[in-house]
This record gives structure tokens, C-alpha cells and sequence, in this order.
């Protein structure tokens, strides 16, 4: 056992502890009383594996803080990398303003800081100066968006039930094997896209049969959201565009950003949570306008 001392208070500290299910299920509770949803679900399906890593704090037997390290291969500009997006932050009530979260944060970045390319994290607006304490730099995203193609095209496009196991098997199968559509494109993490696409995006799911594509989109009034593609083959966006788009589209907007941006309006984005950011590819971030991919977000 490891423990550390925190304003003269004791706590136990464990990490990477999914198949302990006393454990498991005390970190369930305070996300659930935290953020409105848990990751039992996700964990009884078979997709919480190595790649998330919970970095915790219990007091009597409970897990009263948590910093979560994710760990992320991404193809960036056509680069392989190692990144490392810490998230499911949270402390319960009773323990807030103790600098739990400090030390956590602390023991993740020194864990992390050399054996990756970067690491980073979206806050929200009610801790967006706690962060640069720690060494992270705000980082701008940018958002591909058009009007809609008012061309109609003949293309199947079927949504798919995800509460089947042999769509859940496929899209699975996609993920794993698709080519990047994207500039930062997340490498083979279908543990994480199949949280989205079992929980918050179950019923946005499609497949263009004639494309063999699984597509991740979202219509909201007027605009088409376009999450993600996994194709084995590329396929021109506008095909997909075309495809996904009905009478009712007028805007498009992408959620992760194409390999070809020229025929898009690169807007700041706005109204989402900040992306702080340390490490080695800072600079190159910097100097980009990109959009970490939607289903990378953690």
C-alpha cells in the first residue's frame, strides 16, 4: 500500500485498479454523483482496459478524489505519438479545497512528462486558472465548418443499434482497422470510441453499406455534425457529406479536422471546454489550427 500525507491528513493512493470491483465500485459512485453517469457499463462490456488508469485517493474506504491518465496514440500531421490526457477530475464535497486534486494532478504529470509527447486536459470554466500553476499553456482549437451541398445522392445510410453486440463487434472492427481522416487522428482506441457509442452517441451511429463507413453524426436544427469516419479505404468527405445530408441540413460542421481543410471555413471554437497542454509537442500545436477529435475527449 502507498500513502500519502496531505495537510497532515492520510490517505491511501491507488491507481489502475478497474478489476477491483470494491474499488471500482466506489469510483462509479463519486463519477455518478459527480458527472451524472458511470463506467460499470462500460467496464462489464470489456472495454475498460490499460489504456485508462484512475489515480485515486481513499479515505475511509472510499474514493474521495480521482485523476484519471488516459493514454493516447495519435497520428499527428502524419507523426506517430504518445500522448497522455488526464480526465474524470473530481473530488467528493467533503474534500474539496484540501489540494487533493493538486497532488494527484502532480503524481500524474511526474509519472507521465518523459515517457510521452504531450500531455493535456479540457477544463472548464470554474478551474481555468488552476491549471497553468501546474506548467500547462491554454492551446486554441479551430472548427472546419460549410453550408450544406444541396446535391442529394442514392447512398445507403443505415443506423445501426447499439445495443447489439454484432454492431457493437463491428464498429469495433472498424475503428481498429480505419485509415486517418484526420490531421490528429486517435490510433486504434475503440475502448474509447465505444464509450461514446454505447452510451452518449448510441443513436448516432450510421453505416454507408456502399462505402463500407461507419459514420458518427449528429444532427442539431439546421447542422449536420459529422463526429467521425472509420473507412479501411479512403473515401472523399464530400461522398459522406453528401450522403448524410438531407433537406433539413444547411450547415455542416466537422469534429476533428480534415486531412484537406481548403474547401472548409476554419472557425475558432468557442462555447467548449479550454485545452490546456504540456510537454514536447507544444510548440507544434501551437503553431497549427487544429480540433482534437471529438471521441478523443475524455
Amino acid at each position: 500500500m502507498e500513502y500519502m500525507n496531505i495537510n497532515g491528513k492520510e490517505y491511501e493512493f491507488v491507481h489502475g485498479y478497474g478489476k477491483n470491483n470494491e474499488l471500482r465500485k466506489s469510483f462509479n459512485d463519486l463519477t455518478q454523483k459527480t458527472f451524472g453517469f458511470d463506467f460499470e457499463q462500460w467496464y462489464q462490456d470489456g472495454y475498460w482496459k490499460n489504456q485508462y488508469i484512475p489515480y485515486s485517493l481513499i479515505d475511509e474506504e472510499k474514493i474521495v478524489s480521482n485523476v484519471s491518465v488516459n493514454i493516447m496514440d495519435f497520428k499527428v500531421f502524419g507523426d506517430e505519438k504518445r500522448y497522455i490526457q488526464l480526465g474524470t477530475v473530481m473530488t467528493h464535497p467533503d474534500y474539496r479545497k484540501q489540494g487533493l486534486s493538486r497532488v494527484l494532478t502532480n503524481k500524474a504529470i511526474a509519472d507521465y512528462q518523459d515517457k510521452c509527447d504531450l500531455i493535456y486536459l479540457f477544463a472548464n470554466d470554474s478551474v481555468l486558472h488552476f491549471y497553468p500553476k501546474f506548467g500547462f499553456y491554454e492551446l486554441k482549437q479551430y472548427q472546419c465548418v460549410h453550408k450544406a451541398n444541396s446535391i442529394q445522392t442514392d447512398v445507403s445510410v443505415k443506423k445501426l443499434n447499439m445495443s447489439d453486440e454484432n454492431n457493437s463487434a463491428f464498429v469495433i472492427d472498424k475503428v481498429m482497422h480505419a485509415v486517418p481522416v484526420s490531421k490528429l487522428s486517435m490510433c486504434t482506441n475503440s475502448e474509447l470510441v465505444m464509450f461514446y457509442c454505447t452510451l452518449f452517441m448510441k443513436d448516432n451511429v450510421y453505416y454507408l453499406e456502399d462505402y463500407d463507413a461507419v459514420v458518427i453524426a449528429d444532427f442539431v436544427e439546421d447542422t449536420l455534425e459529422v463526429i467521425d469516419i472509420f473507412c479501411s479505404e479512403s473515401i472523399p468527405l464530400n461522398i459522406v457529406l453528401n450522403a448524410m445530408t438531407n433537406k433539413s441540413v444547411k450547415r455542416i460542421a466537422l469534429s476533428y479536422t480534415p486531412l484537406d481543410t481548403s474547401s472548409f471555413e476554419t472557425i475558432l471554437l468557442e462555447g467548449e471546454e479550454t485545452l490546456f497542454a504540456m510537454g514536447k509537442d507544444l510548440q507544434l500545436l501551437k503553431s497549427n489550427q487544429f480540433m482534437f477529435p471529438k471521441l478523443s475527449h475524455t
